[in-house]
């Protein structure tokens, strides 16, 4: 069976960890070894978040007085992190499975509304003070009450550029790793593909992905064990299998917030509509999380 598994951006660097090389190290080969199981009987791609690992990146490039253009921050967080997965699994494999971290572009189209309205968070937080300062250099907008934040485009992925690359190496019995941190966004220009300022949705890449090469599963793992129906409200409730009906009527009434669970809800249902077989959003246990079928 073809899978996607998409791992969030905290399964490798928690909120509040030190962002060091042995922490990162540390998570992966615990979240590898939790999803080893489903890995080793399956032909399988691995995406997985940067947010974390981007945030120090620019971080880092400020205090330098660096400023590096958003999609080569990706190409380093993909090759980064690619490198700590597919090193794990060489290892849990004992050698005898190749596994493959490809640098993915994504395809996005440069008169995406996004590139005129950005909204997607990144890096820092800043004061009132620093944020006046750097509003001469970059989109600065307040993230709720917790400081200001530089905003970045969030365009809709397209077309994974290296999808024929990425199935070959499926049917060559090979794991992949691919569209890290939602892969590096380019556009079409008259001399061919440029990369552009922004971050493509993880969740949303990995759908694209797994839409691509005809995957029967998508499976994202989060923070949470899957989905509730009126999250932290009265009547909270687990929502554990469910059919594509249902769960695109509690989309349509707004029960998934597009701060939280909105883009994987979203994914999911995009995924089963063309032609996906099950969608699980989950922890590292995915018998306690939500799964989706037609």
């Amino acid at each position: 069976m073809k899978v996607v598994i998409a791992l969030g951006g905290n399964a490798l660097l928690k909120k509040g960890e030190r962002p060091s090389i042995e922490t990162q190290e540390m998570n992966t080969e615990r979240a590898m070894k939790k999803l080893f199981p489903i890995i080793k009987k399956n032909k399988v791609v691995i995406t997985h978040g940067n947010g974390p690992q981007a945030g120090y990146l620019l971080l880092q490039q400020e205090k330098a007085g660096i400023k590096m253009p958003l999609d080569v921050i990706d190409a380093e967080t993909e090759g980064q992190i690619g490198y700590l997965i597919q090193q794990n699994l060489h290892n849990l494999f004992k050698e005898k499975k190749e596994v493959v971290t490809v640098l993915t572009q994504v395809l996005v189209d440069k008169k995406d509304s996004a590139f005129r309205n950005p909204t997607k968070f990144v890096g820092s937080f800043y004061n009132a003070r620093e944020a006046k300062k750097l509003g001469k250099k970059f989109i600065i907008k307040k993230d709720s009450n917790r400081g200001y934040r530089r905003v970045v485009p969030s365009p809709k992925p397209i077309k994974v550029i290296e999808t024929k690359i990425i199935d070959d190496i499926l049917d060559d019995n090979a794991i992949v790793i691919a569209a890290g941190g939602g892969g590096i966004p380019v556009v079409k220009m008259a001399r061919g593909l440029d990369g552009v300022e922004a971050v493509i949705d993880k969740d949303r890449a990995s759908q694209c992905l797994a839409t691509s090469i005809k995957a029967d599963q998508l499976i994202m793992i989060t923070d949470t064990n899957g989905v509730y129906y009126n999250y932290n409200k009265k009547g909270q409730r687990h929502l554990g299998k469910i059919k594509l009906k249902e769960i695109k009527k509690y989309y349509k009434e707004e029960q998934f917030p597009a701060g939280s669970m909105g883009p994987k809800v979203e994914s999911a249902i995009r995924f089963l509509e063309k032609g996906g077989k099950k969608v699980i959003i989950s922890g590292f246990d995915i018998s306690k999380g939500t799964e989706i079928v037609k």
